[in-house]
């Protein structure tokens, strides 16, 4: 017989495991865009800067010793004139929290190793080691070599337990709490420096079509968006969202070219 205390447990235990996966997602499909940034001067424009084919390219160039999903370079590598600092400093934040992380878990949740087959199991997590005077080990950065990327989907894989014959157990409820609030954090640290956290920007040219301000949106985890202040007796040619004329996704780019002849207009008139 279930108890209501007991299933709302169950529910809220659901809920952090589902949330921390959707998380280390939003993190993973961000973090080239991070790496990217490190390299690139920050963005005084609004929307926030996309890394979409030429930077990614560039970057690629960049980075031709690292590994790669696409063109997206995903190991955090050395950086001896970073262009921007607060990208680099929430990149170093982030792997160093996952990375602390995981290595928690797998001293809570991993089986010993038996062998050596079992040593190498490619699913096992693999603390760092340090100098040889410590462990009687030369030092090892252990499963941190192959990048934050890794690390998000082996601790999601622990969080959702997954099962890998015997060498997992499952997360402590506590130690799964704090995975939840660590992802957290995380993903607020890269969604901030990338300007992705749900800001607003009055945008410094207005309307072209009614002349009215015109004000950017961010939203965590989602692209970017522009309203115009006027409402529904603005003429332009984007469908109302809660009666705002709004532009989106591509759309945006016509916004762009409309501001933009709307820019040379002005400056020729002022000629």
């Amino acid at each position: 017989m279930h108890t209501p205390a007991l299933d709302a447990a169950a529910v809220a235990t659901m809920r952090t495991i589902t949330t921390a996966a959707e998380d280390l997602r939003a993190i993973r499909e961000q973090w080239g865009d991070l790496l990217a940034a490190i390299d690139t001067p920050p963005a005084t424009e609004w929307p926030p800067r996309e890394y979409r084919t030429v930077d990614m390219q560039a970057a690629a160039r960049d980075h031709d010793a690292d590994p790669v999903i696409g063109r997206m370079p995903l190991i955090l590598r050395e950086h001896p004139a970073p262009a921007n600092l607060d990208a680099l400093d929430a990149a170093l934040s982030v792997e160093r929290a996952l990375f602390e992380l995981a290595d928690r878990i797998a001293e809570q949740a991993q089986r010993p190793a038996v062998d050596q087959d079992d040593r190498d199991d490619p699913a096992r997590w693999h603390l760092p080691t340090h100098n040889a005077s410590v462990t009687a080990r030369a030092a090892s950065p252990g499963s941190r070599a192959y990048g934050l990327h890794w690390a998000a989907v082996w601790i999601e894989g622990r969080i959702l337990g997954e099962q890998h014959g015997d060498l997992f157990q499952p997360v402590p409820l506590r130690t799964l709490d704090e995975a939840a609030a660590t992802v957290r954090r995380a993903r607020a640290t890269v969604e901030r420096a990338l300007q992705r956290d749900g800001r607003t920007t009055e945008l410094t040219e207005p309307c072209p079509w009614c002349g009215d301000t015109l004000t950017g949106h961010t939203r965590r985890g989602g692209e970017p968006y522009v309203t115009c202040d006027r409402g529904e007796a603005c003429g332009a040619p984007v469908i109302l969202d809660g009666r705002r004329r709004t532009w989106r996704g591509a759309e945006l780019v016509g916004l762009w070219a409309a501001m933009h002849a709307a820019r040379e207009r002005a400056e020729a008139d002022a000629a």
